[in-house]
């Protein structure tokens, strides 16, 4: 079997406006054709502004591909970064293997007939635990612009779907290491509400977007922990690991980080230094399934829990998280996008159901989905427009 074609497919999953439009995210989906009429699919990680260029390189790895044998996935990762990356790639470049590979193992599968899950070692679990993000949108990531009547409403809404566990960053304003102690205090604040409106037990995630300096995320912290989150996600950037085992050393809440990180090769000095209780790498920009399995692998010998990161579409990518998910040891949650439902559903022949706040890992070969290639090219690609950056009289430090 040979590989014949390779295409990005990118999409953007709303139009007009409503509760939950986003206005700059696409899915950047990659269709892999073989020569005995196998499709597999995979999904790359998007980020504002840049799919245009991660789509490109989709293509460009893609040239590379066509006449291979699709079972060769180490080898042709292995090729990516030693001689198409040079050893210098950027996440653009992983989130775009990250994708080819997945729709490789979505080939190989659907060939052997059997789930991904299998051929890394079989599952562990039958069920995966998820937690929701997004549940505070309204056209921004930002919870924190929110009255505390409407936190309270959509914390309370969104357990009514089933979910038992929480996200959401709590923080106002743009991301800077030094915030104002105004800003903390609505931060602690809207923990508060969310705690109180869930009540006991419903975890409350708590994502911080590497936003703070260790200072702000120690003090932060203690002030957050009478309110018992679950986690306390990448308080300050990841790049200063001194820093993040710092702020783990000092405050009683789980650290969690990886998002930001591709290939396991960056989550070597994290564990190291035991900067992190928790491991997050997403497989759509990690490096794809089998890296993620990697470096589920290389936390689990240090006693540190996986849950991977998922901000794509609740299709393709969620299926591949699902994948490794199952038969990790140390495997703990996953996320989930309530926003990008409705649509996720659409192209999917049959969507992922929560029951009991877990979803039951698909039992068909290869990710175990089927793309609904009519609704799929129902949306278009929306390129994001120009945003404004603050000016030198706005900007905070």
């Amino acid at each position: 079997m040979k590989v014949t074609d390779v295409q990005a497919i990118l999409v953007h999953p709303y139009s007009g406006s409503g509760e939950h439009y986003i206005e700059d995210k696409n899915w950047l989906f990659v269709k892999v054709e073989t020569d005995e009429g196998i499709t597999g699919w995979g999904e790359s990680y998007t980020m504002r502004d840049r799919d245009l260029a991660q789509a490109q390189f989709v293509k460009e790895l893609g040239r590379y591909l066509i006449g291979r044998d699709p079972f060769h996935i180490k080898h042709f990762s292995q090729l990516v970064y030693n001689d198409f990356g040079g050893r210098r790639g950027g996440i653009e470049l992983f989130c775009a293997l990250s994708g080819i590979e997945q729709a490789l193992w979505d080939v190989v599968g659907k060939k052997l007939d059997t789930p991904v899950y299998n051929l890394l070692g079989g599952p562990c679990r039958d069920r995966i635990r998820a937690y929701a993000n997004g549940w505070t949108t309204n056209g921004s990531w930002n919870s924190a612009i929110f009255s505390p009547g409407h936190l309270r409403q959509a914390a309370i809404d969104t357990v009514k779907m089933g979910f038992t566990a929480l996200k959401f960053e709590p923080f106002p304003g743009p991301m800077r290491s030094y915030v104002s102690r105004q800003d903390e205090k609505t931060a602690v604040e809207n923990v508060r509400i969310v705690r109180e409106a869930v009540g006991p037990d419903i975890d409350i995630l708590v994502e911080v977007h590497r936003r703070l300096s260790p200072m702000s995320a120690i003090r932060v912290a203690k002030e957050m922990a009478e309110f018992k989150p679950f986690w306390y996600e990448e308080p300050v950037p990841v790049e200063n690991v001194d820093a993040l085992a710092e702020v783990r050393s000092r405050i009683d809440l789980p650290i969690v980080t990886g998002e930001t990180l591709c290939t396991k090769v960056n989550f070597r000095e994290v564990l190291a230094k035991r900067a992190a209780d928790i491991l997050n790498p997403d497989v759509s920009h990690c490096g794809g399934i089998l890296e993620l399995k990697e470096i589920a692998a290389m936390a689990e010998a240090n006693y540190v829990a996986v849950c991977p990161h998922n901000h794509n579409s609740t299709t393709v990518s969620l299926a591949a998280t699902l994948q490794v998910a199952a038969m990790a040891p140390n495997f703990l949650i996953t996320e989930y996008f309530v926003n990008f439902k409705e649509k996720g559903n659409e192209i999917l022949e049959t969507p992922f159901e929560l029951v009991d706040g877990h979803f039951i890992i698909p039992t068909g070969p290869g990710l175990g989905i089927t793309i609904n290639e009519d609704a799929l090219a129902n949306l278009a690609f929306s390129q994001s427009s120009a945003r404004k950056f603050r000016t030198v009289s706005e900007e905070l430090l």
